[in-house]
């Protein structure tokens, strides 16, 4: 699971959704012995947006896509032994992306190590609105949410980069890759 963590943290800084991560979550750190708790509203992200330098390429990247995003709120919490967060409390998290506009497009669910991983997508009008990842193991509990928007052609772009693993996306008709 902590090999996926970063894999997680830059599709997190790559999309965008309003997954509202309960108090009760957040008072998990008190029972963890590691806890990670990133809260990034527009406006943090407007002003981490204005120490990216335009000169630099990877970083004028870095501050478009910022530029389109409203937030990205990351919780993590590693604990000692089994069974200190419920499993009702992931539950209720996925429940609030079941609704039309949300799709599970990964579902990982391991009986023997007891790891299970889901990322969502929300997408109105044909526009990728949000991002969702919720990652959950005996030990840890991970959840990113991301409010924003971004192109599927910005993920091609960034692959290979920052831990972001290649992806192919096929340019319209007409244009040449």
């Amino acid at each position: 699971m902590r090999k996926l963590i970063p894999l997680f943290l830059a599709a997190a800084a790559l999309s965008g959704q309003d997954l509202k991560i309960p108090l009760n979550i957040d008072k998990l750190a008190s029972k963890a012995v590691e806890s990670v708790d990133v809260t990034l509203d527009s406006s943090m992200l407007q002003l981490a947006g204005k120490f990216l330098s335009d000169k630099k390429p990877e970083e004028a990247e870095a501050r478009r896509l910022i530029n389109g995003l409203k937030g990205i709120y990351v919780r993590s919490f590693q604990f000692a032994k089994p069974g200190e967060y419920a499993a009702a409390d992931v539950e209720a998290l996925r429940a609030q992306l079941k609704s039309p506009l949300w799709s599970r497009i990964v579902g990982v669910r391991s009986q023997r190590e007891g790891e299970n991983a889901d990322i969502f997508l929300k997408t109105e009008s044909s526009q990728i609105t949000g991002l969702a990842i919720i990652a959950a193991n005996p030990k840890e509990l991970t959840i990113v949410s991301i409010v924003g928007s971004i192109n599927p052609e910005d993920l091609s772009r960034l692959g290979g980069q920052f831990g972001i693993p290649r992806v192919e996306v096929a340019p319209p008709k007409g244009e040449k890759k």
